[in-house]
């Protein structure tokens, strides 16, 4: 398993977390963005810049997903597109998309997507919690013990 992040939008504390883990069982992690980024240094961590567009991150880590590889990203389009490839997909906040999930997730993401366009304020996401930071460090232990078969 590697560990892919669509970085551009991915909060700091989430990608602290996944460095942290990253270093603590040796998996590869790679974060995908349109701009350069910082990470401490690592064997076992790597950044991709990819050129500046739409999707473009998202593509690049599609094109180089492998079955069972994870991806971090709060991209329902893009989570759809690795659980139909075999990958998984986990959000910032430690929700797992399923093959179960991911289509009525997607349903709704493009029905807000169409209130919007209408002229509907329906405001952005909850601001990440400590909760949510918690849910997804115990999420991300889960897959990766799942992955060394403790």
């Amino acid at each position: 398993m590697r560990i892919w992040v669509d970085a551009d939008a991915c909060p700091v504390v989430i990608k602290d977390i996944l460095y942290r883990a990253a270093n603590r069982v040796g998996v590869q992690l790679t974060l995908v963005a349109n701009k350069a980024l910082r990470t401490p240094p690592s064997p076992h961590i790597r950044t991709v810049q990819v050129c500046p567009g739409f999707d473009v991150a998202d593509h690049y880590i599609v094109s180089a997903l492998e079955s069972g590889d994870l991806v971090v990203t709060a991209d329902i389009p893009l989570a759809a597109e690795v659980v139909a490839r075999d990958g998984l997909a986990l959000n910032p906040r430690g929700e797992l998309y399923t093959s179960a999930n991911v289509r009525q997730l997607l349903d709704l993401r493009n029905f807000m997507d169409e209130l919007r366009a209408s002229g509907v304020q329906t405001g952005g996401p909850a601001r990440l919690s400590n909760s949510d930071r918690q849910v997804f460090a115990n999420q991300l232990d889960r897959l990766l013990a799942q992955r060394s078969g403790r």
